[in-house]
């Protein structure tokens, strides 16, 4: 049996996210064209509704025409739920807001409540913030994201999570043409070769994306796990604090990128990463920019300085300092140049 929102095309079947039905409609218009009929057999509802539900997807930006032999999606152009959950490989409820206080605190709301994976995404974030409380300014065009999971590990697994989400912040970036990588603990950066004058880039090291986890849990297991992405896409430079030292996908690629194909991808990028956590901390070594370096990081026990020789599970910076070697969990790290040794 179906409720009444499902034979009226309501929304009142999940609570967060795109509608359990028009998530098994996309799902069903990806097999190809479906005709009416076939659609609300498969779906449990009426022809009304399968009607009701096409023409929210029109309104969410998922181009559905009627054709001879059925209904058919000739374009995903769109910023929104249904677009981003249309063709999505990985198993998130997609929670859409046109403009939010901070997806990362709508993530927390959800995942007090008993949510597990599910994506919050923003256009606009009115209130975000970055690690240790930063300003983070989100205007109309980035990537806001926050994903609520509810991993089966120890709390001291966590880093590894934001680790695997910076693999997959990067991957995507990559599949833009732009060169990112990865500074200890949680940006992803444009290339930078550590050079000055002529080796080094115009805009290598400027910062691209943050990340910031969050988590609750007890002494031997999370409960649950927020991961907020942070990501410049399409934004002007103009609109990021000088102070940042900031850049977009759109500032470096010299135009825009398709979001909703950039959040699949971060998306389906975590969920193969966060199944392979020590994979993903090797995967993350291979895209750092900071091992290799010489570093000065600022930690809760004093200043570490030396050089960061690799990442340990589950996200600790190794660093060979003049007293020997010492493994880093928590701080801030700053790249150093040879003017700043």
């Amino acid at each position: 049996m179906t409720g009444d929102d499902d034979r009226n095309g309501g929304a009142g079947d999940t609570d967060t996210g795109v509608p359990a039905t028009r998530r098994a409609l996309l799902d069903a218009l990806g097999d190809g064209p479906v005709t009416g009929p076939a659609l609300a057999d498969r779906l449990g509802v009426s022809r009304a509704a399968v009607w009701n539900h096409v023409e929210a997807l029109r309104e969410a930006g998922v181009a559905v025409e009627s054709a001879a032999d059925g209904y058919v999606v000739t374009d995903v152009s769109g910023y929104s739920g249904e677009a981003i959950a249309y063709g999505l490989d990985a198993p998130f409820d997609v929670e859409y807001h046109d403009a939010v206080g901070s997806t990362n605190d709508r993530a927390r709301e959800l995942a007090a409540a008993g949510a597990d994976d599910v994506a919050v995404v923003a256009d606009e974030q009115t209130a975000s913030r970055g690690r240790l409380d930063r300003e983070w300014v989100s205007p109309p065009g980035g990537v806001w994201l926050s994903v609520v999971c509810r991993p089966e590990v120890p709390p001291a697994h966590a880093p590894a999570y934001t680790l695997a989400m910076a693999v997959a912040v990067t991957r995507a970036c990559r599949e833009t043409g732009v060169d990112a990588r990865i500074k200890w603990p949680n940006d992803v950066l444009v290339g930078d070769d550590g050079g000055t004058g002529a080796e080094s880039t115009e805009r290598g090291g400027r910062k691209l994306c943050g990340i910031l986890t969050e988590m609750e849990g007890e002494a031997d297991r999370v409960s649950w796990l927020v991961v907020g992405v942070g990501l410049n896409a399409n934004v002007d430079p103009a609109d990021l604090p000088a102070s940042a030292d900031a850049t977009s996908l759109l500032a470096e690629r010299g135009g825009p990128v398709d979001r909703r194909v950039l959040v699949q991808r971060i998306l389906e990028g975590f969920d193969d990463l966060r199944g392979d956590l020590r994979g993903a901390v090797s995967a993350w070594e291979e895209y750092a920019d900071t091992v290799g370096r010489r570093v000065r990081v600022e930690t809760p026990g004093g200043v570490v300085e030396g050089e960061a020789v690799g990442i340990e599970f589950p996200g600790a910076l190794v660093v060979e300092t003049d007293e020997g070697t010492v493994r880093v969990t928590a701080g801030d790290c700053e790249h150093l140049r040879p003017a700043d040794r």
